[in-house]
Order: C-alpha cells, then structure tokens, then sequence
C-alpha cells in the first residue's frame, strides 16, 4: 500500500459502513423461483440454439432453461455442471452480454435478451444449496496426476480428471484456491464468499489433495513433477504486469491493479482499505473497470479511466464501460500515458492523444494532465516463470486444441496458454478438454 507520508489524499474509512455495505452488495440480485419461471418462459427453446454456439463450455442452454421452466432446478443445475462445473461463478461473472445473451433470438428481435446468466445462477445455486454433490467419482485407475494452478482452469481439470478416477494433486502458489474467482473479481459480482464455497463444493468429489502456498519455479520443478507424476496440466495464470514505460511510473501511489483488487476481494474490512481522492485507471479492459468502479465505490471522489485506443477496441464489454459511467467512472479514450508526475509522489499522469494511421497507433502531440493521488496499471499481464523446455508463442504457452504442449505428458489451459478469450468461462472449457485428452492418454488413448 502506498506510504502515507507521501500521500495524505490516500486514506481509509471515508463512508460509512452502511454506505460500503450497500455499495458492494450484489451487483445482480438473485432470481426467486417465481422470476426464474417467468423469466425461463420468454425462451423460445430453438432448436439450434445460437446462445449453446455463443457458450465457450457449450452448455445446453435451452435445456437447462426448458428444466427450470418445468419446475426442476436441480436437473437444470446438472444440465450446467456436464459442462461447466464452475457454472456458479461464471453466472455471476460471464460477459453473458458479449456471448450468449448477445445471440440470443429474443434480443435480436426485442432487444431484451432471455436473461440466460441469471437463470443458470438460480439453477446452480439451488442445486449447491441442497448440500449434495452430483457427481461420484468412477473406480480407481492408480494413475496420478499433477495440477499447477488452483484458478478456474486448473479446477476444472482436477474435477474433471477426479471423476474420472485419478488421484490429482492440485498445487498454487497462494494460500488459498480459486485463482482469478478469488482474487481478481470485483467484489460486487461475487458476494458472501461464494469463490471459496465454490471451491468447497468442487472438492467433494474427491480424490483431489490441495497443496497451497506451492509455486512452480520456486517449489516445484516441472521436471520433477514428471517424474513424480503420469500426466501434469499447467492452469499458472499470467503472473506478470505489463509496465507503462513512463517516468514517474515509480513515484508512491503508482500501483498494479491486480493487487488492489487481490487486497479488497480478501479484506474482512472495506473501511480499512485506504483510495485517493482523485484516481486514474490506466487500460481497457476487465481488471481496469473493476479497478475503476471499486476505487469509486471506497470513496474516491473522481476517477478516471484512460484507453489508449478507441471505444469499440476496448476488451472491456460496451456492457462493463457503461456499468462504469453509470458508478460515476469518466472514460477517456484514445490517449496514452506520457509521464506520472509528482517528486516521490503521485500528483497527476501527463496524457498524449493517440490516432490510428495505417493500424499503428501514434501520438499526436496534443497533451494533457489529469490531477491524480493514485494511479492504477491495469495494462495486461505477462508469463513469467514458464520452465524450459516448453514451446511459447505470443508470449504464452502453445498449447493443441486439446491443451498438449510441446512436452510429452504435460498439458496447459488457461490465461498461461494460446486459446481463447482470457475468461473464466474459457478457462473452465479448456481445463474439461484438457482433462478428457488427459484421460485418454492414460488410459492407453493416442
């Protein structure tokens, strides 16, 4: 956290705790089952469905939403978890706007999507609620296998190989499991500690024996875990956070936007949780809106979100920058950092505008500054730390379309390997396929 001394505009404690409480409550509230019945009748069921395409785990949308219509949540719910068994938390956070919901038939002719993301919230919550696992794992194959990374690739993979029947040893570098559900999501989309219930509930499976506080490159060798183990699956994340090149980017108050959020998603107490008065968000994508929003959701009394680029370049959905102006976030586009200023100190980030000639982005000369006590980095994350010996394109692992890198027995998913969308949902699908290649694999498969 920034040293106080340097700046007094970064405090703690500025609203009232009815005020926090309110402001980071449920960003969506839960459907009831009366909602959920008329919400669930507005589907027309089609039969090839556009929203299942639009689905990266290809749930059956229409089916799980034709259950819930019918008065069974919970066949709904299993509907879900075959294909994505973190369906609880992608439903409190899939961009469903930019995936399902924006295919959906009903949105193409009204304008009004079947609300597709809270309906799978209801079912999953209703069956994770019964206290009962859905699923028992299958007869004991003896095969082992190693999972490096607890976030929502790894888990899927352990879950997934665990009900296969393998004994998987799940390992992460933080003390706790959930990966990006537990330290990188706003805290408003995912409330009461659902992240770790979640996990909890994934756990019963069994078969699966977490080891925390385990990271690769420090504790585990990959070569070691080869040896040690029939198959490995890499689900590490993106560790790294890209600099922004400017002078001042060292100056207090400079801070990495991914902490921020990390620290708020695990305080016991929002009023402790010290922001600027004038904050400044630089980049375009989930992590800076998040950032954003909960800067001003503590307290700050401007922030400022900058993007180098256009509005409709922006990785955050028009969904996510319009959430953000609605909280009070001003966005600017096409404008990139030229130097933090302050002695020591954070007091404002000069900013150049920025034209796209021939697809190159450059500077136009024009300039200006935005006062700032805080300033967060939310310019995308790097891989560090990948062992030797693996194959890296675009600076992530290169993995097939099943998730098999350029070892021999070892697999990766997830933001750390070339795919898709760096998205929970995306993660989940990658770490289930890589689990059934797995799978074949030690079974005798090709």
């Amino acid at each position: 956290m920034p040293n106080s001394q340097y700046t007094p505009g970064i405090v703690s404690g500025r609203l009232s705790e009815n005020e926090y409480a309110e402001n980071f409550s449920d960003l969506h509230a839960p459907l009831d089952g009366h909602e959920a019945t008329v919400a669930a009748d507005r589907c027309y069921f089609c039969h090839d469905a556009p929203c299942m395409t639009a689905c990266p785990t290809s749930i059956d949308i229409p089916l799980f939403i034709r259950q819930i219509a019918t008065g069974t949540p919970e066949a709904a719910a299993k509907t879900i978890f075959d294909q994505n068994i973190l369906g609880g938390m992608c439903a409190r956070v899939c961009p469903t706007e930019t995936l399902c919901e924006e295919v959906c038939v009903r949105e193409v002719a009204e304008g009004k999507p079947v609300e597709i993301g809270r309906l799978q919230r209801y079912a999953t919550d209703t069956l994770m609620e019964k206290g009962v696992h859905p699923y028992t794992r299958a007869k004991a194959t003896g095969k082992k296998v190693a999972v490096v990374g607890a976030g929502p690739a790894g888990l899927s993979a352990a879950h997934r190989l665990a009900m296969k029947g393998h004994d998987v040893d799940l390992f992460d570098a933080r003390a706790k499991a959930g990966g990006l559900n537990e330290f990188g999501i706003a805290a408003y989309k995912s409330v009461d500690g659902f992240a770790a219930r979640e996990v909890d509930w994934l756990m019963e499976i069994g078969g699966i024996t977490l080891h925390a506080d385990k990271a690769l490159g420090k504790d585990l060798e990959l070569a070691r875990l080869q040896d040690d183990y029939d198959a490995v699956f890499l689900g590490i994340g993106l560790g790294g956070v890209n600099a922004l090149r400017a002078p001042g980017e060292n100056n207090d108050g400079v801070i990495d936007a991914v902490d921020f959020i990390a620290d708020l998603r695990q305080t016991d107490t929002l009023s402790a949780l010290p922001v600027g008065r004038n904050v400044v968000v630089i980049g375009g994508g989930m992590t800076a809106v998040d950032a954003a929003v909960q800067s001003k959701l503590l307290g700050a009394d401007n922030v400022t979100m900058v993007y180098r680029r256009g509005k409709e370049a922006m990785s955050a959905s028009l969904y996510e920058q319009e959430l953000a102006t609605a909280k009070g976030v001003r966005i600017i586009y096409n404008a990139q950092p030229r130097v933090v200023l302050g002695e020591g100190a954070a007091s404002g980030v000069e900013f150049e505008y920025t034209k796209s000639e021939n697809g190159a982005l450059q500077g136009t000369g024009e300039v200006f500054t935005i006062a700032a006590d805080q300033v967060f980095k939310a310019i995308g994350q790097t891989l560090i730390g990948a062992p030797e010996g693996l194959k890296i394109a675009g600076g992530k692992i290169e993995v097939s379309e099943t998730g098999a890198t350029s070892l021999n027995g070892v697999w990766a998913g997830g933001d750390c390997a070339t795919g898709g969308d760096d998205l929970t949902v995306t993660g989940v699908a990658e770490g289930r396929d890589a689990a059934e290649d797995i799978h074949s694999f030690l079974m005798g498969g090709a």
